[in-house]
């Protein structure tokens, strides 16, 4: 069951999928209506779960699921890791590799590998103040408060000196 992303609790569990690269505005197009039909059936054991998303800097995919409504089954979790996916396939893009990394640039999202970030960190050409996308955060309350955050404030914060 589809449902705005703005009125899930704070504590619904979320999924981030960082694109790397920017989608093109009829690329969203399209992804928003098959996030919108994948939610739509998105169900748990036949129970409809209540989940919605938003997309993030034409780049990250945010799914989460109100838990107190269902709860995600691994076939439902199989089954979203799946949708995403075939959205890999269809777009010809990476949203599964989480050893990479992805932060600001002035008001530019950019998209780097964890060793060439480690790097840019020895280099200082990043900062404990850059902002950075920590996409390990697990509820909405979290995404919120802890997903943009200086590296310092985050898991990132390991690689700077």
């Amino acid at each position: 069951m589809l449902v705005d992303f703005n009125t899930l609790p704070e504590t619904s569990r979320v999924w981030i999928y960082q694109a790397n690269r920017s989608f093109s505005d009829s690329e969203l197009e399209d992804i928003t209506h098959k996030l919108n039909e994948f939610i739509t059936n998105w169900t748990a054991h036949g129970a409809d779960l209540k989940a919605g998303y938003e997309i993030k800097y034409k780049r990250f995919i945010v799914l989460a699921i109100n838990q107190e409504f269902n709860k995600a089954s691994g076939c439902s979790i199989d089954a979203s890791v799946h949708f995403i996916q075939e959205l890999e396939k269809a777009y010809q893009v990476d949203l599964m590799d989480k050893m990479n990394v992805s932060y600001k640039q002035g008001e530019f999202v950019a998209y780097k590998t964890l060793s060439d970030f480690r790097k840019m960190a020895k280099d200082k050409a990043v900062s404990k103040n850059t902002i950075v996308f920590n996409n390990l955060v697990n509820n909405i309350a979290e995404y919120k408060e802890n997903w943009e955050v200086p590296a310092q404030d985050s898991w990132h914060s390991r690689f700077l000196s």
